[in-house]
């Protein structure tokens, strides 16, 4: 069922146009440029003179004197050159929001081409805390991976780890430094093994021999020496772990838990396909791909580097080869930081010409940095990169600001306080962050974004808990839902703004952009509280009124329950703040 306003107003012209012999690719509406006006205009008149041969306004008259004679069509106009203004009447809003409040999808469609779509999505690398500069890619892409899913497409999240780089040499090479061998690897736990890191990195900065040490151990790992093998097992197994333990807070789903790793074998096979290609060619001593001059000439994809080891895309390539073969993917989207929008774009022109995939669409999409009031990157005070885990206990302890203990409020006991804080301390960190345009960073804002007022997740999250008392309260009062009818124009405003929910999911999945998903869960929630503030259900003309506008009510807090979860976030049945 498609119950978007846009779509049954699109097949109404397409029976005008169709009926005068108009080409119907024309024949599109779109919300008025004037709502003073009308509902709907189309413009598609204008458009026509020039193949018609025509006076657009004399073109608009025709179409109009036809579309005036459809009932639900309170006023059909024409201004200007040829603009039709399309206004609808209460009565057809009404029965479409009845129809709206019935349905579970809200009248918003599926794709008509479903597909099996891959998302590529958090990146972490073994060893390391998670910090802010991953909060973006678990953030966005569990957002995706809900739209996806909703729209109908089958999808595969996995969360591609680092896991088989250099870094691992450098660990293992600092290990044994310090013990003399790695047979104590196996009782270290997450800090103790990125203290480790962080030694290793620093030394690997300062000594060149170090470095050279960590290449011959990463190599040595990669070509399968058993006691490497075994160390790096429990090195792998106790961060994924940990990284986990982070994602199960912000709710971000992997399916996969694959990493660099498991691309090892498909790695090899890439660059003998690359040989048998003639594709891959020798240059100072490095194995490459030469990648086509255009405008914007890209370097060549390195597969074997000059010391004997796999280049940096090659991962990712190989990846691409498994996932099309293993997993019969016909999308893949990438939602890594846009400042590795090369690095994509050598890989996916790489296995373009290897034939690894075809037939698939691969989409980079790129984010902005998570930045502070200096407009850098996050930091902590004393000038580190901020631990992802740090971030949530600090705006845990924000929210803690303005909710009331257990002994403040009867009925919640400290597990239940503690339940509220983390649902709105998670949805105020992920509405920050969708809020924005992805391509763009953002400043998180610590002081700011816990608010209950404003365009916050807080915001959406009360106004959901808001209409949850307000049904509580009708049924109280014996008040049950009736036929929704159209009775003044802030219930008018609430059910055009509620019937824009189709083309808004069905934009935020095309563009896979969940900032258009948030602004209108913020628009929505202020349409809401403009016409309950006029609208009264408690003290309503009639039953009938009263019934019509607590199904308007309970059809708002349904799809902003609905627009929370396509975003990641919970909404609590009650909502407490401090007096």
């Amino acid at each position: 069922m498609n119950l978007s306003l846009d779509n049954l107003i699109n097949q109404k012209l397409f029976a005008a146009f169709q009926k005068l012999g108009f080409d119907t690719k024309y024949a599109v509406a779109k919300v008025s440029d004037r709502p003073d006006l009308s509902d709907f205009q189309c413009n598609g008149a204008l458009a026509l003179a020039k193949q018609e041969h025509k006076n657009p306004r004399e073109i608009g008259m025709a179409l109009g004197k036809i579309l005036e004679q459809d009932e639900d069509f309170a006023k059909v106009s024409v201004d200007g050159p040829g603009f039709i203004n399309l206004t609808l009447k209460d009565e057809f809003l009404g029965k479409i929001m009845d129809q709206t409040a019935e349905d579970k999808r809200f009248g918003i469609p599926e794709e008509e081409n479903k597909h099996l779509v891959v998302i590529d999505s958090g990146g972490p690398n073994v060893a390391k805390a998670l910090h802010v500069g991953h909060l973006r890619s678990a953030v966005i892409g569990e957002s995706i991976r809900r739209i996806e899913k909703f729209v109908g497409n089958e999808v595969i999240s996995d969360v591609h780890l680092g896991d088989w780089g250099t870094p691992m040499g450098m660990i293992l090479s600092e290990i044994i430094l310090q013990d003399g061998n790695l047979d104590k690897t196996q009782t270290y736990n997450i800090d103790e093994i990125s203290a480790f890191y962080k030694r290793a990195n620093l030394r690997c900065k300062e000594d060149e021999s170090a470095k050279e040490n960590a290449r011959l151990i990463t190599a040595g790992l990669q070509d399968g020496n058993p006691e490497y093998r075994k160390a790096w097992q429990h090195l792998r197994q106790v961060s994924v772990a940990a990284i986990k333990k982070n994602y199960e807070v912000l709710q971000a789903h992997f399916d996969l838990w694959l990493g660099e790793s498991d691309a090892h074998k498909a790695s090899g096979e890439v660059v003998e396909k690359a040989k048998a290609l003639g594709l891959a060619e020798k240059d100072d001593g490095a194995l490459i791909i030469r990648l086509d001059e255009g405008n914007k000439p890209k370097p060549p994809v390195i597969l074997i580097k000059s010391d004997g080891g796999f280049g940096y895309q090659i991962t990712d390539i190989a990846t691409i080869k498994m996932r099309y073969e293993d997993l019969k993917a016909k999308e893949i989207i990438y939602v890594v930081d846009k400042r590795q929008a090369l690095h994509f774009e050598q890989v996916f022109e790489a296995a373009e010409k290897l034939g690894l995939a075809p037939g698939v669409k691969m989409e980079h999409i790129g984010f902005g940095t998570v930045n502070g009031k200096d407009g850098k990157p996050f930091k902590t005070r004393d000038g580190g990169v901020m631990n992802l885990e740090d971030l949530i206990h600090l705006s845990k302890e924000k929210v803690r600001e303005s909710i009331p203990s257990a002994d403040e409020v009867e009925g919640y006991t400290p597990e239940d306080i503690e339940r509220l804080v983390e649902q709105i301390a998670i949805g105020a960190i992920k509405f920050q962050d969708l809020r924005n345009t992805i391509g763009s960073g953002y400043i998180f804002e610590l002081e700011d974004f816990a608010k209950f007022e404003g365009k916050t997740g807080p915001y959406i999250q009360y106004a959901i808990a808001r209409i949850n008392s307000i049904i509580r309260k009708a049924g109280e009062n014996g008040i049950v839902e009736s036929n929704i009818v159209i009775t003044n124009k802030e219930e008018r405003d609430m059910a055009l703004k509620i019937a824009q929910i189709g083309n808004v999911v069905f934009r935020a999945h095309l563009e896979k952009e969940p900032s258009i998903i948030s602004d209108y869960a913020y628009t929505l929630a202020q349409t809401f509280s403009s016409f309950y503030n006029s609208s009264s259900i408690m003290n309503a003309e009639s039953k009938t009124i009263a019934g019509s506008r607590l199904k308007l009510a309970r059809l708002v807090r349904d799809i902003l329950k609905q627009l929370l979860y396509l975003l990641g976030i919970e909404a609590p049945e009650v909502m407490l703040k401090k007096a």
